[in-house]
């Protein structure tokens, strides 16, 4: 979307300032709106269909302040560290990075060792991740759909931004790769909610009765995915 100033300068109004800006144009928009994107670390600008560029920039313009203030609030991105210590798949694991080692990422007891360059580790973690979550949440899938006389077609790790798992009508269960960082009653309730969706496509009493019979713990985990699961999404 170009705006032409007085002086004759031509520019894009998403790349006009200094912070992202997203911006959504339509007729059903009465008037210009702002509003800060957590996840997405950004402004988002709404504004009618036919209002002017002009007044759309000196809109936000006058709200720079105010985006800035509240961008500089949002937590910044993470990403693995040697040394640090996390929870993986309900336990607590530290990092250590071997810079002459060969092998990429292995675990011993409460350790995951890492090697390569330095550069690489979060990486090479996070695929670590991924490719033990499809084989842990697989088995713990299928024990519970086992319970409801249910198959589980395929399981997949997914790097999503906002969902942390969902089943399709094929009986296709994904599960977002962070939720292997949460604490393991928090991981048996997501997966009591995925394999629930097996039998019940909808969040009906009797879908949310079957999450409670599959695991007795369900309501402590959804409490604390929703007061905690944006400290999972920082990490990249």
């Amino acid at each position: 979307m170009k705006i032409t100033l007085l002086t004759g300068k031509t520019f894009d109004l998403q790349t006009a300032f200094d912070f992202n800006l997203k911006v959504l144009s339509s007729f059903k928009y009465k008037r210009l709106t702002l509003r800060i994107d957590t996840k997405n670390a950004g402004a988002v600008l709404t504004m009618p269909k036919l209002c002017s560029k002009k007044r759309a920039y000196d809109f936000v313009l006058s709200k720079q302040d105010w985006i800035i203030n509240h961008l500089s609030k949002i937590p910044q991105v993470k990403d693995f560290q040697d040394g640090e210590v996390f929870s993986l798949f309900g336990k607590e694991v530290k990092i250590c990075h071997l810079k002459n080692s060969t092998r990429a990422v292995y675990r011993e007891n409460d350790t995951l060792y890492v090697g390569g360059d330095i550069v690489f580790l979060h990486r090479r973690i996070k695929d670590y991740i991924k490719k033990e979550a499809k084989k842990e949440f697989f088995k713990l899938s299928q024990e519970l759909a086992n319970k409801l006389d249910c198959k589980v077609a395929n399981v997949t790790i997914k790097d999503t931004k906002s969902r942390w798992g969902s089943c399709s009508s094929l009986n296709n269960i994904n599960y977002n790769w962070r939720i292997a960082l949460a604490p393991e009653y928090v991981i048996k309730y997501l997966i009591a909610h995925e394999v629930a969706h097996l039998k019940h496509k909808d969040h009906s009493y009797a879908f949310w009765r079957c999450v409670k019979e599959l695991y007795i713990g369900a309501s402590m985990g959804k409490n604390w995915l929703k007061a905690n699961g944006n400290k999972l999404f920082l990490y990249r």
